[in-house]
């Protein structure tokens, strides 16, 4: 590990306090819901009103804009999506009043708190502050992972959840390689090796991938994908320790311990969640299982319905429903767009737009523009591109497990998406990009730290390999600085607006 740990703070706050500034910024403005803050935002406030959510009159939104909050009906409401990411949406409505501010401020921490993981993963994958504070600052400059912080929707806290699991993964990693050295001499004198004892960053990482199951149930693929990379790091420790079984020696002593802390810790985590619906009396179907008998329950077994508290059947059913909304959601969107588009920004998502002529909200032109588009940084994610070749390689030529962990990220975001368009004709957008844009991050900061050079390389190597990290960070900053106005809804003169989105025709 890096001796600099004061500097190993000091490089990743750096870059935190830059993404702070991003995210805080006027988060206030526009003062309006935008996109689907209309759902979550008073979801939100209904839970934390009478712990599930609650239908709402009409014209709901304008009256919440203009301070009357007097906007609940009399039924509660059915939502398609788990509790946990509206109520940290609504622990910001708490703490700042049922304001746009508000109910953006707890995603606006996480989006930041985002960039700090990163910066700190990265530096104990590659040994090195500065690869680790480079990853941070490309995540800060992203313009997707910007407007989603800014935003009040589920997929930034689901993507903070699945990135905080994986650094206790790649700390749990660490800490079982560790003891995995200390037995040396264990390892070899058995066949399959000791056990590594127990694993707390492993049920750390349980009780965040619950909580990212919490918010959005395309959590299980990170789950299921990083539950098998877990497998085989044990694997490879053991190998490595000396065991002449690894593979033996992972099902007899690290198997069934990791499935306690990642799954079981998982659910129980993920009921939690709920117990703002299970805990009260007026949640939507609440009480089905009171007239429905056990037997009737979907992909459940007749004998295992009857042993289901009626509650949990209730739950049960519930969640069927939303697993049949989800399947069938088919309706088209002029923004929706195939995931293989996703990586070179073919279809960004426009959240607000709205036009100005001259004294209007500071327009000092005839016209004048203000949207805020979901649109990742073009230098950051061109660029990825190529670094997730550059993975492949270094996975399949070198064994390199950083690599392997960046892809396995990557696809557990990504390539679910490819299923449901071509099989579902699911309606689906770019911005669930975001649950990945980290692992980009740190692939792209990865191929930057090999391109630098290692510290003992020759001075001409490195002077050349620090002008083309330079270059293309000089890129991203520029990058960042031409679309900021997008990401954040400035008002600017209508030409600028269109001269920004003609870089690419897709784009409008």
């Amino acid at each position: 590990m890096p001796t600099d740990r004061l500097a190993g703070w000091l490089g990743p706050l750096a870059v935190t306090v830059l993404a702070g500034i991003l995210r805080f910024w006027t988060l206030g403005k526009p003062k309006a819901f935008v996109f689907d803050e209309t759902y979550y935002a008073k979801d939100a406030h209904g839970l934390w009103t009478y712990g599930y959510e609650q239908d709402f009159v009409k014209n709901a939104d304008t009256k919440i804009l203009h301070g009357d909050l007097n906007v609940f009906g009399v039924d509660p409401s059915y939502v398609v999506h788990p509790p946990l990411g509206k109520w940290i949406i609504g622990l910001g409505e708490q703490l700042f009043g049922m304001t746009p501010f508000g109910w953006r401020f707890s995603v606006a921490v996480l989006g930041t708190l985002s960039v700090l993981l990163v910066a700190r993963i990265v530096r104990l994958m590659a040994r090195s502050t500065l690869v680790g504070t480079i990853a941070g600052l490309l995540l800060a400059l992203d313009g997707l992972h910007i407007v989603m912080s800014r935003t009040a929707l589920l997929d930034l806290p689901l993507s903070f959840f699945v990135l905080a699991a994986f650094g206790a993964l790649v700390l749990d990693r660490e800490t079982g390689r560790r003891r995995a050295a200390e037995r040396l001499d264990a390892f070899a004198a058995g066949g399959t090796g000791p056990g590594l004892g127990f694993r707390p960053w492993r049920v750390a990482a349980g009780v965040l991938f619950g909580a990212a199951l919490g918010t959005k149930w395309n959590a299980l693929y990170f789950i299921a994908v990083f539950g098998l990379l877990s497998v085989f790091w044990d694997v490879a420790a053991r190998r490595v320790a000396g065991a002449r079984a690894p593979w033996l020696g992972v099902l007899r002593h690290d198997a069934f311990p990791a499935f306690l802390s990642l799954i079981p810790t998982a659910l129980v985590t993920y009921l939690l969640t709920w117990s703002g619906w299970l805990l009260t009396d007026g949640g939507y179907n609440r009480h089905w299982a009171d007239q429905n008998p056990p037997g009737t329950l979907r992909f459940l077994p007749d004998w295992l319905g009857h042993l289901v508290p009626g509650a949990i059947r209730s739950l049960w059913h519930y969640h069927v429903q939303a697993f049949d909304f989800h399947t069938d959601l088919t309706s088209h969107h002029p923004y929706e767009s195939h995931p293989a588009g996703w990586l070179v920004l073919a279809r960004p998502v426009s959240f607000y737009y709205e036009e100005y002529t001259k004294g209007q909200l500071g327009c000092q032109v005839d016209k004048c523009a203000r949207e805020i588009v979901g649109l990742g940084n073009p230098a950051l994610w061109w660029g990825s591109i190529a670094a997730l070749l550059v993975m492949v390689w270094l996975l399949f030529s070198r064994r390199d497990w950083r690599a392997g962990a960046i892809l396995a990220g990557v696809a557990a975001g990504w390539l679910p998406w490819f299923w449901y368009a071509d099989h579902d004709d699911r309606t689906m957008f770019s911005f669930y990009g975001v649950a990945f844009v980290p692992f980009l991050a740190m692939a792209v900061a990865l191929t930057l730290g090999s391109v630098l050079g290692k510290r003992d390389a020759a001075p001409f190597r490195r002077a050349w390999g620090a002008a083309i990290v330079g270059a293309y960070l000089f890129l991203v900053v520029l990058s960042a600085i031409d679309l900021f106005p997008l990401w954040v809804g400035q008002v600017i003169p209508y030409d600028d607006w269109w001269n920004r989105l003609l870089h690419i025709r897709s784009w409008v």
